[in-house]
């Protein structure tokens, strides 16, 4: 249940004000349809957890503890100065003419192919035999951040802060990371 309750969090912090929630956004603008898109961005975000979480129980098998510990404190680390630093433009997909789900699924999928919550994970499922609840907590964290992004598109924006729960997110990741770094390192 840990590495359930553990991806949920995190990936549903991460996603905040991030470009598959805003992807979403302007795909439910785009068509005006949002059933295709929720398929398309499920699909898209299972296979991504998947191969995030097969990765990481590979991870798991190679080495111990404490680089899992250090593993996982990086992935934290790089999440948050993501969040706090930079944020990259979103290609929105307006040449593609695949329809609502294709486009839905084939954009997300590469869009969250390699990006932070990918790493998070990744790196939760190294540190557990119970993959399988990372990959659930990890769809459940995306599905939680990007459905209302598709149902309430702009309105989302004035209703949450978003740049505070990114800057305050980052920052939580930042401190998590950093004090696990310390503790794998054998400083604190």
């Amino acid at each position: 249940m840990d590495a359930f309750l553990t991806s949920l969090f995190a990936l549903l912090i991460a996603e905040i004000g991030d470009r598959p929630q805003i992807l979403c956004a302007a795909l439910a603008i785009r068509y005006g349809r949002v059933t295709p898109i929720i398929w398309g961005l499920g699909l898209a975000t299972l296979l991504n957890c998947l191969i995030s979480a097969l990765g990481g129980s590979v991870v798991n098998q190679w080495i111990s503890e404490e680089p899992l510990r250090l593993f996982y404190a990086l992935s934290l680390l790089f999440a948050g100065f993501g969040m706090v630093l930079w944020r990259r433009p979103v290609d929105l997909l307006e040449k593609w003419t695949l329809g609502p789900f294709w486009t839905a699924f084939l954009g997300l999928f590469i869009l969250q192919f390699g990006d932070k919550g990918q790493f998070i994970l990744a790196a939760t499922a190294a540190r557990t035999d119970a993959w399988a609840f990372a990959v659930a907590g990890g769809w459940v964290g995306v599905m939680l951040a990007c459905v209302p992004a598709l149902l309430l598109q702009e309105k989302l924006a004035e209703m949450l802060p978003i740049k505070s729960i990114r800057y305050i997110g980052g920052g939580i990741f930042l401190m998590i990371g950093t004090a696990m770094v310390l503790s794998a390192w054998g400083i604190v």
